[in-house]
């Protein structure tokens, strides 16, 4: 009796590799591969004075200012306890580790980072001080 459970156990787990192998389908074709749906771009300002949306402040934006510590995770700035993202590269240039400045933006609630530490904080924009 033993053999024979083993024999079926045996067999209905080779049936299963079988069909895990192929896809779980018994001889019918993949499914199509969906169509591409097309995404039609908006074109960017011709104006390049413009401030970028990363630079203009918004109700509720709140100011900041002391000295930039660096985190424990590369690339990870802080100040007072926040952790600064900063989405604009001249912006990011003048954020370094010892700088003094005055940041305004504001906590964004939820955002995942690898920096383990600080309370996510988008920079809106920033002054040496």
């Amino acid at each position: 009796m033993t053999l024979r459970r083993l024999a079926l156990t045996a067999a209905v787990a080779l049936t299963c590799l079988a069909g895990c192998a192929n896809g779980g389908q018994s001889g019918s074709p993949a499914p199509a591969a969906p169509s591409a749906i097309e995404v039609s771009s908006v074109p960017a300002p011709s104006d390049s004075s413009a401030p970028s949306a990363s630079s203009v402040p918004s109700a509720g934006d709140i100011t900041i200012s002391g000295t930039i510590d660096a985190g424990v995770e590369p690339g990870c700035i802080l100040l007072d306890k926040h952790l600064l993202i900063i989405k604009d590269d001249a912006q990011k240039s003048i954020a370094t580790a010892g700088a003094t400045v005055t940041v305004t933006g504001h906590t964004v609630k939820g955002m995942m980072t690898t920096c383990m530490q600080g309370t996510p904080f988008l920079v809106t924009s920033i002054q040496v001080s």
